[in-house]
């Protein structure tokens, strides 16, 4: 048995639905084959028992002879025997097939997810991607499932069809002829159906998208007196999904109820066909009994067959879905390597589109009257977002440097804080400030008394020690969903204290105090300039208190660094003074 998830899933045929579902069962070819030949032996057996029956009838029964009724009614124990020890082992391989599909294919999609990063978001809504982890996963891996059964079906309905063949022609034929062809009529069925089901799926995303957002603002809609507003048009876009639901449904009940009339209107040709030749003697009893006994087989192959059309349809859906993530053009390009050395820790830092300069080893603050502004500079400086980017630290352009390194070496704290659900210990101590506390020499896992002397250092600069006072267990407690039991300024400081444990070499901070009140302003200010003393730091921000322990302030006007100083010398510039007297009065 595999261990899940793989070590490594593989490079995808994604150049069709098609391809990529071929890709898929190629992987599992030896478990596939297994369930196949196991399916074939339990299906098969089940079709001979019919023929047994009918032998034991014409010469047991019939034919006075016990020796001949024990022998086959010996063959039937046997061939039970077999179906029984071989639908165990085909429903043990269909389980693992269906698993091993089902996980790759999530585990291939959470790889193209990662690697593609936020123009994934961009691409595509983020509920269509959730939809995919949530439905399409394990509807991919449906398909292989059945693989064991429909291999079964093939070869069973082939060994009925021979000896219904040599015993009755147009029986024979019939069968043979008549199967495929009720299966060809499927096709006015598949393609509505297919059409269907990815309008609903499209629609199913969009609901999910919509519930996600006014789940996440609710408390900002509660305040503006939006949540109705939010509301209906979560009822408007359930109702959508609900008039494509009935939609599908219509060519669905039609292709569910085909599972029972098409093999029901086969069973009742080949029943009348086969009662007339016994009347007419063209038949034996025990022929006749093994007809009965075929006709009732014979659904099975054929119900086996739609049931595959029918997860074929919903896997080639969810491929597509699929193959929509694995498509997506991540904004950098992570695997490529560099044989560039990483600058010196206290390198400059030159963002060329605005001007702005950064001296390395010093606290720089980034101000501007639109925070958009700033932000992008701060994008910029740790390589985020799409396209090339020029921006150079210590004359080596940030491009030319494998994107591993740089997020390493340059960490960017967003204004808006985002926390998982988790311990909230693995929420602060990420595995690039674990390798800085092993540098240090003070831990070599996350339980030990250094690390959390770390973590209690850099909460302490971030004033979120009294957020770790109110959490149950400390720093073993559990953070809830998107960290929501804590207030927007508990959660602005507990990412900064994330930020400040990876320990970069340059940490970039947007709005870090933005929710918090100025008496906390004021400590995480002159805290931050003593912890981050001697290493490259920079600050967006407007307001004076920090700005006051910031050693070089950089405006911004129109996003172009315009001034350059500390903060009591930009004071005499009108700009600079009308931007800090607002945040002064935002203050108050």
């Amino acid at each position: 048995m595999r261990q899940i998830p793989f070590p490594d899933p593989g490079r995808p045929d994604t150049r069709s639905t098609v391809r990529f579902l071929l890709w898929v069962g190629r992987q599992q070819w030896r478990t596939q084959i297994l369930g196949m030949v196991s399916g074939m032996v339990w299906m098969l057996s089940i079709a001979l028992i019919p023929a047994a029956l009918g032998r034991g009838v014409d010469e047991g029964i019939v034919g006075h002879d016990g020796t001949a009724l024990v022998r086959w009614a010996l063959v039937l124990v046997g061939l039970g025997a077999v179906a029984a020890a071989m639908a165990s082992a085909r429903h043990f391989f269909a389980v693992h097939n269906w698993l091993s599909a089902s996980y790759r294919g999530a585990q291939l999609t959470a790889l193209g997810a990662e690697r593609a990063g936020p123009a994934l978001t961009r691409a595509m809504p983020s509920g269509e991607v959730v939809a995919v982890f949530a439905n399409d996963v394990m509807r991919l891996g449906g398909l292989y499932d059945v693989m064991g059964r429909l291999s079964g079906a093939v070869a069973s309905y082939i060994v009925v069809g021979a000896i219904l063949l040599a015993a009755s022609p147009p029986l024979g034929w019939l069968v043979l002829a008549g199967g495929p062809v009720m299966l060809a009529s499927l096709t006015l069925v598949v393609r509505p159906l297919q059409r269907r089901q990815a309008a609903q799926r499209e629609e199913a995303g969009r609901l999910t998208t919509l519930g996600a957002d006014t789940v996440a603002g609710l408390r900002v809609l509660r305040g503006i007196g939006g949540e109705h507003t939010f509301l209906r048009r979560y009822e408007q876009q359930s109702q959508r999904v609900r008039e494509r639901g009935v939609h599908v449904a219509g060519i669905q009940a039609a292709l569910d109820s085909a599972q029972v009339l098409l093999p029901g209107i086969f069973v009742v040709l080949v029943t009348w066909l086969g009662a007339r030749q016994a009347v007419t003697g063209e038949i034996t009893a025990g022929q006749l009994v093994a007809f009965y006994g075929y006709t009732a087989f014979l659904t099975m192959p054929l119900q086996t067959a739609i049931e595959v059309v029918d997860r074929g349809i919903r896997a080639h859906i969810a491929a597509g879905k699929m193959l929509r993530i694995l498509a997506v053009t991540p904004d950098h390009d992570r695997a490529r390597s560099s044989s560039v050395p990483v600058p010196a820790a206290d390198a400059d830092l030159h963002d060329p589109v605005s001007g702005t300069r950064i001296r390395g080893g010093v606290l720089t603050a980034l101000v501007s009257a639109r925070p958009e502004h700033s932000t992008a500079v701060a994008d910029r400086l740790g390589r985020h977002g799409p396209g090339p980017h020029q921006t150079t630290w210590g004359g080596t352009r940030l491009d030319d440097l494998s994107l591993t390194e740089v997020r390493r070496q340059v960490v960017v704290s967003e204004s808006d804080p985002r926390l998982f659900t988790g311990v909230l210990r693995d929420q602060l101590l990420t595995p690039t400030a674990t390798a800085a506390s092993e540098r240090a020499g003070t831990a070599t896992t996350t339980a030990d008394a250094g690390d959390d002397r770390l973590i209690r250092t850099a909460l302490d600069t971030a004033s979120a020690l009294d957020v770790l006072d109110a959490v149950p267990d400390g720093l073993d407690g559990l953070v809830e969903e998107r960290g929501r039991s804590y207030s927007g300024g508990q959660r602005q400081r507990l990412a900064l204290a994330r930020a400040l444990l990876t320990d970069a070499p340059v940490v970039v901070l947007v709005e870090p105090t933005s929710a918090v009140d100025a008496h906390t302003e004021a400590r995480i200010a002159g805290r931050l300039a003593q912890h981050r003393r001697g290493r490259t730091t920079v600050v967006t921000t407007a307001s004076p208190l920090m700005l006051g322990h910031a050693d070089d302030v950089v405006l911004l006007e129109d996003g172009l660094a315009v001034a350059r100083g500390t903060h009591r010398e930009l004071l005499e510039h009108p700009a600079y003074r009308r931007i800090v007297i607002r945040g002064e009065e935002d203050d108050q």
